[in-house]
C-alpha cells in the first residue's frame, strides 16, 4: 500500500468514526430527551468546568444569543445551573448539575467499554502516538473550522 493511499485509509477510517459517533450521540440525546447541541454544551461544560456564558459560546462554536436559548432548556431540564457573583449580580457562570450527568454516563458505558476492550490490544507507546495523532487531527478541525469562520 503506497503513502497516498494509506493517507487516504485514515481519512476515510476518520470520517466513518465522525458518522458513527454522530450516530451514537445522537441515541444518547434521544434517549435523554435531548437536542445535539445540548448534549454537545453538557459535554464542553463536563470538560472544562464551571463556564461563564461567553467562554461556553466562544468554545461550543454557539452564537451568545442562540446560547441563551439552549441554557434555558438546559436549566428547566435540571441539567445545569447558572451561579450568580454575589458581588456583581450580572456576572454568571454555569455549571452542570452532576446527578444528571450520571445518566449520560451510563448511555456511553457500552462505548467506554468497547473503546477500553480495544486499546487493551495495544502497548502504551502505541496508545500514545494514536492518542497524540487524534489529538492533531483535533487541532486542525480547530484550526480549519476558525478560518471558515
Amino acid at each position: 500500500m503506497g503513502a497516498t493511499t494509506r493517507k487516504a485509509a485514515v481519512r476515510n477510517a476518520l470520517r466513518d468514526l465522525r458518522v458513527q459517533l454522530v450516530l451514537l450521540n445522537n441515541q444518547v440525546a434521544a434517549r435523554l430527551a435531548l437536542k445535539d447541541v445540548e448534549l454537545d454544551l453538557l459535554d464542553v461544560l463536563a470538560k472544562e468546568g464551571a463556564l461563564t456564558p461567553s467562554a461556553l459560546a466562544r468554545l461550543s462554536g454557539i452564537h451568545p444569543a442562540t446560547l441563551t436559548g439552549i441554557l434555558d432548556r438546559l436549566e428547566r431540564g435540571g441539567w445545569i445551573i447558572r451561579d450568580r457573583d454575589q458581588r456583581d449580580r450580572r456576572s454568571i457562570t454555569i455549571r452542570i448539575v452532576k446527578e444528571r450527568t450520571a445518566e449520560v454516563y451510563r448511555l456511553y458505558r457500552g462505548m467506554n467499554g468497547a473503546i477500553d476492550t480495544i486499546c487493551a490490544d495495544y502497548t502504551d507507546e502505541q496508545l500514545e502516538l494514536v492518542a497524540g495523532f487524534l489529538n492533531r487531527c483535533t487541532e486542525a478541525g480547530l484550526t480549519s473550522a476558525e478560518k471558515l469562520s
